[in-house]
């Protein structure tokens, strides 16, 4: 059991390091707008260095894991990454907008792997225990973003460089990528009895089911996405608060989804999946309608706690929809996961680009006309009856 624990603890850290990593860099966005001396939309095309990174990485993920074991692919995965944002950093100081792509591309592509191997490592701890823990292992992801963005707005209001908080940020990752590389397994992948066939992998595609998850939590992923990349950007520009103010904002977003993922698991387990899913993404709706329109600062306070608690379990949720089938839940959730980064694909080159024609705050309805598309959707992720599927 204390080895067990050890490796609980090791999962919690590593996805607590990378919430961390990202969300300190993003809280910094105004401040690299400025330093580049970049419109809106030429941020969004830079931020989209990552996301191209990540695609590229869930493409060979699987290969690497299965070459190297998860306790190598997750610790150094998450050391190199932390290397990639503080060379973006450095970048970003410096005026070179080049290098900030490379170093965003270098991190992106790393996240995208370590990501796979992370859920692997965790999927594994939580069968050993028998406990339902995966949702607290995103949920450590998401108090590293409310860590990393308070510490994006603590250098901001200091004036300390971004390459300097990137740095010191990557020292705390080394550090604690090799603990959790002593109390890792080596390996946690697990072969199935009967391997699924590459047809039957192909075929997912053409399922109703899972193409409809895949919508839901594409919707979802750019309602959380967009607040990661821009929300601190329309507080700046969009409500006039200060550069601080919007960094601060960014940690009030993700402390509120941090607290929604804690509470989620009661609710799901007292209301099922779709009331939850449809009560969250109602908020969201709400939330980001007031980050729109409203102009008292009371109001977009409000909707920018409203908008993090509803983003807080489309995605999570989601995935174990798309697991509920336990022979192809592999294929299904890469492929709904495939699907939902096309909003991390597409979002930020989007988002810029119409706030460069007519403004961050309107641009903001098409999140919202996604987080409508996962109202819409939800119903798709109810709860699957095994007996009665067996009788029909």
């Amino acid at each position: 059991m204390p080895q067990l624990t050890a490796w609980r603890n090791a999962v919690f850290a590593a996805f607590f390091a990378m919430g961390f990593g990202y969300a300190s860099w993003m809280a910094r966005v105004p401040h690299v707008r400025d330093v580049l001396d970049i419109s809106t939309g030429e941020m969004g095309l830079i931020l989209l260095g990552i996301s191209i990174g990540s695609v590229t990485g869930l493409l060979v993920a699987s290969h690497i894991i299965h070459a190297l074991g998860t306790r190598t692919v997750v610790s150094f995965g998450m050391m190199a990454v932390s290397c990639g944002l503080a060379l973006a950093g450095w970048a970003a100081d410096a005026g070179s907008v080049w290098l900030v792509i490379a170093g965003f591309i270098l991190g992106g592509s790393l996240t995208g792997v370590t990501d796979v191997a992370m859920n692997i490592s965790g999927a594994a701890n939580e069968r050993r225990l028998g406990k339902p823990i995966m949702p607290v292992f995103h949920a450590f992801f998401s108090i590293g973003t409310v860590a990393g963005a308070g510490l994006g707005g603590l250098c901001e209001l200091l004036g300390i460089g971004l390459g300097w908080q990137a740095t010191a940020v990557a020292a705390i990752t080394i550090g604690l990528g090799l603990v959790v590389r002593r109390h890792l397994p080596a390996d946690t992948v697990e072969e199935h009895e009967e391997p699924v066939t590459l047809r039957e992998r192909l075929a997912v595609w053409k399922d109703p089911r899972t193409l409809l998850l895949g919508l839901l939590v594409l919707g979802m992923s750019l309602t959380e996405g967009s607040a990661n990349d821009w929300l601190a950007l329309v507080m700046v520009d969009g409500h006039a608060f200060s550069k601080e103010g919007g960094a601060f904002m960014l940690a009030l977003f993700l402390t509120a989804m941090t607290g929604g993922r804690l509470l989620g698991v009661s609710l799901l387990a007292r209301f099922g999946r779709v009331p939850v899913l449809r009560g969250t993404a109602a908020l969201a709706a709400i939330g980001l309608l007031l980050v729109i329109i409203a102009d008292q600062p009371a109001l977009v306070i409000t909707g920018v706690v409203l908008w993090g608690l509803g983003a807080s379990l489309g995605f999570p949720v989601g995935m174990s929809a798309a697991a509920d089938e336990p022979r192809l839940a592999a294929a299904r959730v890469g492929t709904v996961s495939a699907i939902g980064y096309l909003a991390f694909l597409a979002g930020p080159p989007l988002i810029g680009l119409l706030g460069d024609a007519v403004g961050l705050r309107n641009a903001m309805f098409v999140v919202l006309a996604f987080v409508l598309l996962s109202l819409l959707t939800s119903h798709v992720a109810r709860e699957r009856d095994p007996v009665k599927e067996v009788r029909s």
